[in-house]
């Protein structure tokens, strides 16, 4: 499986660097946004008493790039909202063809290769591979499809074939090399730089979820002896948020449990947002979301509805504090829980050259460095609860952004695939610090201290909160692409984890347009 993640890497990167670039040296970038459904069968299987549910249902999401006229690359997620493993969550990479057959009907088949999983007796390491071949319908502004394919957790028994449908929405981005990070260019002179920028915010969250109603723990793993589940839930999370409008945004949002159980439970949702008062310092608003959540709660679908309501304090031009409330409800399962929660948000522009809404002109625009890694991450001797510890295989992807030519912040999602425990994942941010290149601009040298959240498994995590210093080396292959090679100490504050950690990726950077003007 190593040998197949890495030929992936390699042909994804090789690949990715022939995009053409404009006269003007920004390249156009085609990416796509498909949400798709899967149905498999479940093994007949009676776990500690509790009879399997005959079928899961999974919801995925995926990032793609079009990488040439038909061959794709990208990111995706799923999690289950059907059957009774909510809480089941994967995450890998996507390598795709996508080919015109006639008109707007298109032949597309794709390969799926990752980690995660919900049960651990089903999925053992939690590796995933899923291949899938259909057809596609294409319009200007959506398109939409079916695929058969086989679902196979190879580590495990959970497999089965199927068929899926999907929905796609495609977009572009204009971007530059990772060269220009961090130059600014007065465009005010030239009259083809009309793009529109695009409007967005990220978040970091900070939520409390107060269970009420029927809501119950998994008893441990022991679904016939649960209690009550009355405990308040402390989880850290993630939001990115794209306006289609000047006051409606869409959103997808992710959160990780750090306290108030063992570690475990996670959610995944999208969904659309309205501002109905925005002014200069303040800005009232309401989202409504859908998606997946589980883990360390009795089994359920997954299926999730996740209303909410909030207020921002603007204190800079990019930057706001945040507060909101909500009401987080499984469908069809017994969890549910009122939410409080903060968050620190930042606004920018992005991907274009006028202001989104109005189109008026700018005078600046500056490049700022990003950076997509994909990484095979060796954990040893990881301690697990009353179980043999383990060394675990990882597929993690991480995005960095560059703060300046020498700081920058990075995020990190991983997965296990091999190691006997399917299902552990972690989530973290990573301030990092790089060196100048040296060697004839061959080698530069990369420290980071990550901090965040992990669990699952039987991994012995605590409630969760882990810390992980990592320092390293990147192998410039090329201007934008870099081998990467580093090691670290991954350290559950309340947990046995204690385990050292060797890490292989590829990056491949880029410069995103960002407009100086005041949003």
């Amino acid at each position: 499986m190593k040998k197949l993640l890495l030929i992936i890497f390699v042909l994804k990167s090789i690949i990715i660097v022939s995009q053409e670039s404009n006269k003007f040296d920004f390249s156009i970038i085609k990416n796509n946004i498909r949400l798709n459904y899967i149905e498999i069968d479940q093994p007949n299987l009676i776990l500690r008493g509790y009879q399997l549910k005959p079928k899961m249902g999974l919801m995925g999401l995926n990032y793609n790039i079009t990488l040439n006229n038909w061959l794709y690359t990208g990111v995706g997620i799923h999690a289950a909202v059907r059957g009774d493993q909510g809480g089941l969550f994967t995450l890998g990479i996507n390598l795709g063809i996508n080919k015109r057959i006639y008109k707007n009907l298109y032949f597309d088949a794709n390969m799926h290769f990752g980690g995660g999983g919900g049960f651990r007796s089903l999925v053992n390491g939690g590796g995933i591979m899923y291949p899938k071949i259909g057809l596609q319908y294409k319009t200007n502004s959506f398109s939409f499809g079916a695929q058969y394919g086989y679902v196979n957790f190879f580590t495990g028994i959970q497999k089965g074939d199927n068929i899926s449908f999907f929905i796609e929405i495609p977009s572009t981005l204009i971007a530059g090399k990772y060269k220009d990070a961090n130059k600014v260019y007065n465009i005010s002179d030239k009259k083809l730089y009309k793009r529109p920028a695009v409007k967005n915010a990220q978040l970091i969250t900070f939520d409390y979820f107060f269970p009420i109603g029927s809501s119950r723990n998994d008893g441990n793993g022991d679904f016939l002896n649960t209690t009550p589940l009355r405990n308040t839930l402390y989880l850290i999370g993630f939001e990115y948020q794209k306006y289609i409008k000047e006051n409606t945004f869409l959103y997808v949002h992710t959160d990780t449990m750090y306290g108030g159980l063992v570690s475990g439970f996670m959610d995944l949702f999208f969904g659309i947002g309205q501002n109905f008062i925005n002014t200069n310092y303040f800005n009232l608003y309401g989202k409504a979301g859908i998606g997946a959540a589980g883990g360390r709660i009795f089994p359920e679908g997954g299926l999730t509805a996740y209303p909410s309501v909030g207020i921002d304090y603007k204190f800079s031009d990019k930057f706001s504090l945040n507060g909101h409330a909500g009401f987080h409800r499984a469908i069809g399962g017994t969890f549910e829980a009122y939410t409080l929660g903060f968050s620190l948000k930042y606004f920018g522009l992005s991907g274009g050259f006028t202001q989104p809404f109005s189109k008026k002109r700018v005078e600046k625009i500056s490049m700022k460095g990003v950076k997509i890694a994909v990484e095979n991450q060796t954990y040893f001797n990881v301690a697990r609860e009353n179980i043999k510890d383990t060394n675990l295989q990882l597929i993690a992807v991480k995005p960095y952004f560059d703060i300046n030519h020498r700081f920058y912040l990075s995020a990190e999602a991983s997965f296990a695939y091999e190691g006997g425990s399917g299902g552990y994942a972690h989530g973290m941010f990573l301030p990092g610090v790089k060196s100048n290149t040296f060697l004839n601009n061959k080698l530069s040298m990369f420290a980071e201290f990550g901090f965040g959240v992990a669990g699952g498994a039987r991994v012995d995590t605590g409630e969760g909160v882990v810390i992980r210093p990592v320092a390293g080396l990147n192998f410039h292959l090329n201007k934008n692409l870099n081998l990467t090679v580093s090691g670290g100490q991954l350290i559950a504050t309340a947990g046995n984890v204690n385990s050292t950690n060797l890490n292989i990726g590829l990056s491949y950077g880029l410069s995103i347009l960002k407009i100086k003007n005041k949003l």
